[in-house]
Parts: structure tokens; C-alpha cells; sequence
């Protein structure tokens, strides 16, 4: 028994575990760059070839899979089915999860609303492409088939016009392209990221696509702006134009072109509606950044703004203040919300297995050529079938010389495998004609019947002559794929969704004048952050200010209605905001606490409110550890609308105070162990950087530090020569009685 346990360790042994790489617990190594090789590098090529990267017919796999799937249940003709059936036959096709399956076909679908012609006819909820939080139906409550835009795909399938191959159990067949009649690859809007390269093709108009492809073959130097003016999206809007900006697109396959919603006045009601919004953002969106303006105080003029989207369409109601002018409103939302928004594209079509960015032009060459090809490989198949047709009425052809003899034959032939032996040598024909003359049924075997099957022989010659002319005619090749595309644009074309604006300037806005009303306030900080503004004329009608329990006054400061704050925090935090953002209040108010409303991190408490002013001057910090730092307010100066600034000072000690200097004054520190030193800002030199650490201004002993800083004349000091240093750092001098004052207000400011 130990001897076979041995025996069997030593098999373990000799196990050969070369081939495990990268397993937990294995001792192989491996390199980087191998790793990349044999791992990384077929995934990210699978990721490109065969999942993210739409190919020439428009289409990518999981698309493809999924309309060939619903064209082989029958749907393109039949009735709908349960969108659950339609996902389940899919995976034989499509090894992904049911949820994967479901979601592309949302978004081919009708409902949706993401394509400008869509593939599935659908009924049930789909959801909308306008919408972000518009969830789709589960897949066992809709129902849905093909569109008949969908015989553009497959009426060419059956005739050899694409490769087919096996699929992932080579169990069936599957089509690699879809030969469709029109560029689809133009027509749908298509989105995918892939690994280190992405694609975001933009729809155009099926009618101005098919007249451009026509256009194009007619004539290669043909001007693409004339036939195709713009793309067109399924959700509308407005397309503002830039001849420049469009002809680099068209020319290049990247750019951006700019979309707009459209909207209506209801002058009634005094609201504004919005019924189409660019293809690239949703409702949602739109609502939540025109809620964060209005909540910012940079929107005044709403009072209200919902979604009233039903089963008739999309609808943004906006409830205007009394006396607001929606023109000039709906220009400022145009400026600063998702209303104005660019479809950012890039081409990047799958040729040949070959991802290449192509400019419109370029596209409409490549389809043409690969149409060609699946036109010259139906007519091929049709010539195939006509010639093996005209074959089998050939021998017929021969029996009729002597139906009576082939009758002798069947009546004198006692073995049946020696009849078409028989027939062959006969009649001179092979077996492929014997055959098809044995399988004619008896009472066929009369001269009416069979002259009446050659009749078509002198029909399938002159078919057979015709499609080898069109072979062997690129003009003829080239009219019949024009007579297919305009047949395609008469049947299925459908007027512009999106509107063209050509005479809109469309040059950056001018600054907007800001028409926040000024008027002299009071700012009143509370030691636990609470802010108030409080005009002069409330505070003289006021009482004594109100404060939470445990908590009092700071500071108070006049100032004005738009004067600028800049909030330091414990985080070593700014926040930057506007006194305009805060609403009036009253003595007996509590106020705004700062940091809910300026949204300032978790458990970050408000150290020092200050006012810039024009940002001239500097930034004067005193540190715990007897350091202070100089530096100038224009680092603080943010010329975008920035609200934090992180590193906004030194985290090397706490801060003490913070102050603003329009030039330099004489401050007092005072320390914990009751000395003071007095010094000229003047002494300190400006750093460049806002969180540097400062230079040490007062030396302060090991178990002492800076308890506060304040401005000489409200430090009480009568004896100022006894504290003053021309040198810096200095240890400061014991404090004398007369030198205490009676309240010491530090000058945070």
C-alpha cells in the first residue's frame, strides 16, 4: 500500500505543467511582452474584428447575427414573435449572455428611436434613445419582426452574393457581410469602442445617400456637399452648417458638426417647449444641468422646468419668469447646456479585416466596389443555374427525336439501375440528363409536354447571352447597381428629420453681459461656517443677530451683492463662489451653511471666508508652526468657471489666519506662551506656488505655537517698539499687562 502512494507521488512528479502560465500558485514565469503576445494581443484584435467595429454592409457581428437569425425564423414575412424566442435562437449564432442579444436588438428597433430607418418592427416598450433613465421592456413582454426595409438585406443571400461560414459549434451556417442593395454603412448610425481605437459614424438620409453613391459612379469627381448636405438623425433637431467644418468630415472621416434642439413658445401658458434635442445627449441630461445653472443662480429667468414626454413624442416644458424674452433665453441655454451639442465622428470602417478611417467619399468608393462584387457574384450563381437548366432541357430536347424509343426502353429494361445506362447510350447524353429524364413522371412522356419544357431553352440562351453581357459591360454592371439604388431610395426613402440652419452665424458668443443686480450688503460668518447677506436696509430694521446654540460671530464685513468669496477650508481646500448665489436674509435667520451648500467634501469645515476683490495683492497665511507664507491673489484668479481649488495652501501645519493684503502693513503674531512679535509683511518675499510651506516669521518653543494674527492697530499694543524685529524669524517678547487688551478680535479677512 505505501509502495503504490509512492508510486503515485512520483507520477505527480512528472506531470508536465510547461503549458500553465500565469495560474495562482504556479512557479512559471512569464514575460511582459509574451503575456502580451499570446494573451492581450488576440483579444484586443478579436475586440476590433469581431465585436466593436462595423464592416462595409453598415453592420457589426451581434447585429448581423441577430437579423440573420430573425430571417431564417420567417420573420421578414411572418408574424411577430416573442422578442425571448428571437434572443434564444440568436445564441446559436451569438455566444453572449441573453441581456448582450436583447440590447442590440433594442436598438435596431423601431421603438427606440436610435436608427433613422430601423430593422425591427417591435411592439411593446423599447425605450427611448432621448432618454437616459427610459428603461426597455424585459425581452418576455415585447414582440417584434423584420421591417421590410430588411428585403434590402437578404433578397441577393440565397444566390452566393457572401462568403458563408460555420459558426462558433460549426452547427450552421452563417453569412459573414449582408449584401445590401444600399450603403447602409452611411445610413445607420453606428457606435463602438474597441481596444486602443473606437468608431462613431453619424446617419445620413437613405434617398440623399443612394442619389450621392448614383451621383459618384456617374461621375468620381462629383461634389458630395451637392447631393449629401448633411447627416440626418433619427431624434431631429437642427443642424447648424459649416461648409468648412463638413467638407473636412466628408474629406477626412473626423470631425464634429454642431446640433441644436428645436423648440416652440407657448405665449399663453408663457412656456417654452422643446420637442427635438440633439442625437448626442438625453432629457435627463438636459434637466439636470439647467437645474445645476439655476441652483449655481447663473439661469434667473425659470421658474420651472419638467419632462412632459408621452406617447406622442419627446417634451421639455420650461415655465418662464414674467417678462423674460424666450429668444434670448433659449440662446443663453443653447450656451451652456447639452441643448447645443456636437456629434463628434469617426469613420472607422472594418475593410477586409483592415480598420481604416475614411472620409464619405472614400466609404461610398469602397461600397461601391464591394456591391460590384456581390452583383457580379449573383449573376455568376444565376448563370450557373441557367446553364445547368438549359443543360437538363438539352437532353430532353434529345428524347424527343424518339419518345417511342425511350418508352421501348423502360419496357424492355429489367433491371432499373440499368436504365440510365441505358439512356445515355441511346440518346447521347450524360447522366445528369438521364437522371433528369428518368424522374419525369409517366404520363409527362408526351410530345405536348415536352415540347412545351423546350420552348424555355431558346429563352434561357438568350438569359444566359444577356448576364454574361453584363459581366463582360462595366456600364451595364454599373446601371443595374444604379436602377437597384434608386429603386431602394423611391421605395424606402423618407423626407429630412433633421433641419438644415445655413444662416446662422456661428461664431463663438460675446461674453454675456452679467445682469446680477449690485447693491451694498453685509457678509456676517459664524465661527461654525454659517453665512449671511443682509442688506443695509434689513440691517437697520434688525435685531440682534441669531446664531445656532454653541455657536457666534466671526467676522462681519460690508461689501457688495456680486463681490466674490474665496472659502478656505481644513482640507487645505478653496471654494469660489459669489455672494449673488446666496439669498438675502435676515438678523433672525440662521443662515447659509457653507459647507452643504458650496457641496465641500465630507467632514471638510470651513477655516477662513475672505473677499479678492479684483485680485490684486496677496494672500497672506500664518501657520501654527511660526511660518507664513506670501502669495499673490491672481493664483487664485481661475479663468474657468472652477469652483475648488485643491492645494489652495500649505498642509505641512494648520493654518491660524488667513488675510487679504492690498499692500503691506505691520501685523501682530501672538503665541500660546504669552509673547508677541510684531512684523512688516514687507519682510516676507511672494511664492509662486499657493501651497508652499512659507518662511518661519516668529521661532516658537517646542511645546508653544501661533495661537492668532491680527492687523497692528486692532492688536491693542500700546509698547510696539518692545515687540518689533527688523529680522525674521524672531522669538518675540513676553506680553506686559498694559499690552493685553480687553478683546482681541482676530482680522480674518
Amino acid at each position: 500500500m505505501a509502495r503504490k502512494k509512492k508510486e503515485t507521488q512520483v507520477d505527480a512528479q512528472k506531470i508536465d505543467t510547461s503549458h500553465v502560465v500565469g495560474l495562482v500558485g504556479s512557479t512559471t514565469e512569464q514575460a511582459i511582452s509574451e503575456t502580451l503576445e499570446i494573451n492581450y494581443m488576440p483579444y484586443a484584435m478579436s475586440v476590433i474584428v469581431s465585436r466593436a467595429i462595423p464592416e462595409i454592409d453598415g453592420f457589426k457581428p451581434s447585429h448581423r447575427k441577430l437579423l440573420y437569425t430573425m430571417y431564417k425564423m420567417g420573420l421578414l414575412k411572418g408574424k411577430m414573435t416573442k422578442s425571448a424566442n428571437i434572443v434564444g435562437q440568436t445564441m446559436q449564432l451569438n455566444p453572449h449572455g441573453d441581456a448582450a442579444i436583447y440590447e442590440t436588438m433594442v436598438r435596431l428597433a423601431r421603438g427606440n428611436e436610435t436608427l433613422l430607418h430601423p430593422f425591427v418592427a417591435s411592439k411593446g416598450n423599447f425605450g427611448k434613445v432621448y432618454s437616459r433613465d427610459m428603461a426597455y421592456a424585459a425581452s418576455r413582454y415585447t414582440e417584434a419582426k423584420l421591417e421590410p426595409l430588411c428585403e434590402e438585406l437578404f433578397k441577393d443571400i440565397d444566390l452566393d452574393t457572401v462568403d458563408m461560414v460555420d459558426n462558433y459549434d460549426a452547427s450552421r451556417k452563417e453569412p459573414t457581410l449582408l449584401p445590401t442593395s444600399f450603403p447602409n454603412v452611411l445610413v445607420s448610425a453606428n457606435q463602438g469602442i474597441a481596444v486602443g481605437m473606437a468608431s462613431n459614424i453619424c446617419s445620413f438620409n437613405l434617398a440623399e445617400v443612394c442619389n450621392t453613391a448614383i451621383a459618384m459612379m456617374n461621375n468620381p469627381e462629383h461634389d458630395i456637399l451637392e447631393t449629401l448636405p448633411g447627416p440626418d438623425f433619427s431624434t431631429g433637431a437642427e443642424l447648424i452648417f459649416d461648409e468648412e467644418t463638413t467638407r473636412e468630415i466628408y474629406n477626412t472621416g473626423r470631425g464634429s458638426f454642431k446640433l441644436r434642439a428645436k423648440w416652440r413658445y407657448q405665449k399663453k401658458d408663457n412656456i417654452i417647449e422643446i420637442y427635438e434635442i440633439p442625437y448626442s445627449t438625453t432629457s435627463e441630461v438636459i434637466i439636470d444641468k439647467v437645474a445645476e445653472l439655476i441652483k449655481a443662480g447663473k439661469i434667473k429667468e425659470i421658474n420651472d422646468m419638467r419632462d412632459e414626454t408621452d406617447l406622442s413624442g419627446l417634451k421639455l416644458a420650461i415655465d418662464l419668469k414674467r417678462g423674460v424674452e424666450p429668444e434670448k433665453l433659449m440662446q443663453k441655454l443653447f450656451r451652456l447646456t447639452p441643448l447645443q451639442d456636437s456629434f463628434a465622428c469617426n469613420f472607422n470602417i472594418l475593410i477586409a479585416g483592415m480598420p481604416r478611417v475614411m472620409g464619405v467619399g472614400e466609404i461610398l468608393e469602397e461600397w461601391t466596389a464591394w456591391r460590384t462584387e456581390c452583383v457580379m457574384r449573383r449573376i455568376h450563381f444565376q448563370i450557373s443555374k441557367k446553364k445547368d437548366r438549359l443543360h437538363l432541357l438539352k437532353g430532353l430536347e434529345r428524347i424527343l427525336l424518339d419518345i417511342d424509343k425511350a418508352i421501348s426502353i423502360i419496357r424492355e429494361t429489367e433491371m432499373e439501375s440499368e436504365f440510365i445506362t441505358k439512356l445515355m447510350i441511346c440518346f447521347v447524353i450524360d447522366e445528369i440528363q438521364a437522371n433528369y429524364v428518368a424522374e419525369i413522371k409517366l404520363r409527362n412522356i408526351n410530345k405536348e409536354y415536352i415540347l412545351k419544357q423546350l420552348k424555355a431553352v431558346d429563352e434561357l440562351e438568350k438569359e444566359i447571352a444577356d448576364l454574361q453581357d453584363i459581366l463582360n459591360s462595366k456600364r451595364r454592371l454599373k446601371n443595374l447597381i444604379i436602377g437597384e439604388l434608386k429603386e431602394v431610395a423611391d421605395k424606402f426613402g423618407q423626407p429630412r428629420k433633421t433641419e438644415i440652419i445655413y444662416d446662422l452665424q456661428t461664431a463663438e458668443p460675446e461674453e454675456e453681459e452679467d445682469d446680477t443686480p449690485d447693491y451694498p450688503v453685509t457678509m456676517f460668518v459664524s465661527k461654525e461656517g454659517y453665512l449671511k447677506k443682509i442688506t443695509q436696509q434689513s440691517l437697520r430694521m434688525s435685531g440682534e443677530q441669531k446664531f445656532k446654540e454653541g455657536d457666534s460671530l466671526a467676522y462681519s464685513i460690508e461689501t457688495n451683492n456680486k463681490a466674490e468669496i474665496l472659502v478656505f477650508t481644513d482640507k487645505c481646500q478653496c471654494y469660489k463662489s459669489r455672494l449673488s448665489v446666496f439669498e438675502d436674509g435676515k438678523a433672525s435667520q440662521l443662515g447659509d451653511y457653507l459647507p452643504q451648500k458650496l457641496g465641500m467634501d465630507a467632514g471638510e469645515n470651513v477655516l477662513h471666508v475672505v473677499l479678492p476683490g479684483d485680485y490684486k495683492g496677496f494672500m497672506m497665511f500664518f501657520f501654527e508652526n511660526g511660518k507664513a507664507a506670501k502669495v499673490p491673489l491672481s493664483a487664485y484668479e481661475t479663468k474657468t468657471n472652477r469652483k475648488k481649488l485643491v492645494a489652495a495652501f500649505s498642509d505641512k501645519s494648520p493654518l491660524k489666519s488667513a488675510m487679504v493684503l492690498t499692500a503691506d502693513c505691520q501685523v501682530a503674531i501672538y503665541s500660546t506662551d504669552s509673547r508677541a512679535a510684531v512684523i512688516s509683511t514687507a519682510q516676507l518675499l511672494p511664492k509662486t506656488t499657493k501651497n508652499t510651506i512659507g518662511v518661519s516669521v516668529m521661532s516658537v518653543k517646542k511645546k508653544a505655537a501661533v495661537e492668532r494674527v491680527v492687523l497692528l492697530e486692532e492688536s491693542g499694543i500700546v509698547n510696539v517698539s518692545r515687540y518689533r524685529s527688523r529680522n525674521i524669524p524672531t522669538a518675540g517678547a513676553l506680553l506686559k499687562e498694559e499690552d493685553l487688551p480687553n478683546k482681541q478680535i482676530s482680522f480674518d479677512m
